[in-house]
């Protein structure tokens, strides 16, 4: 029976710290296990700067060393926010059809820098702008054939408002491309209402 001892040792050694109703321990070198968090998140999918600092503070990493570890990582270029903001405009104005307002706000809360988050919802060119909000409404149209004009327009603007797209854009593209929809299939124009 050379397991029973070994298994009481075990638990006399975890019954002092660490056990039930006491705080977590930091961790005996939390320099690497600051590394060591930062490695597996980035591994994952790319982070910023601030999500990383969440992740460690929930570790019970200390400041100074989450901001040692944090600025190395950022030296080596493993952390770029910039480059994290550009990333994300592109793939979620791409993918999901989203304006500069909507990603902003999806930036803001990643932790990115207002500065940093305006330079790149500022690559979006109006025309690209435009033609995503065109697409959103084309695509949207085939499921409301049976709601009357009103209802139509209201629902369009509300998906391009929820986007992030402007009252003004938003209603000149819907009222075009349902103008266009009407000329396509003979059925009434009701763009001038």
């Amino acid at each position: 029976m050379a397991g029973r001892p070994r298994s009481r040792a075990r638990r006399a050694e975890g019954a002092g710290e660490g056990g039930e109703g006491t705080a977590p321990r930091p961790p005996a070198d939390p320099e690497a296990a600051a590394r060591e968090v930062c490695l597996r998140l980035l591994a994952l999918s790319p982070k910023t700067r601030a999500q990383l600092a969440e992740a460690l503070a929930r570790k019970d990493i200390p400041d100074e060393v989450s901001e040692q570890v944090l600025g190395r990582f950022t030296e080596v270029g493993l952390i770029d926010d910039e480059a994290f903001a550009q990333a994300w405009v592109r793939s979620r104005h791409t993918g999901k059809g989203l304006a500069p307002r909507a990603l902003s706000a999806e930036l803001r809360r990643r932790g990115v820098a207002d500065e940093t988050i305006k330079e790149a919802v500022a690559e979006l060119q109006p025309e690209d702008l435009e033609e995503a909000a065109r697409d959103l409404v084309s695509r949207k149209l085939h499921t409301m054939r049976s709601l009357d004009h009103e209802k139509r327009v209201r629902r369009l603007v509300g998906m391009l408002a929820r986007k992030g797209y402007s009252p003004g854009l938003a209603y000149r593209v819907v009222k075009d491309v349902l103008a266009d929809a009407s000329a396509d299939t003979d059925e009434p124009d009701f763009s001038d209402d």
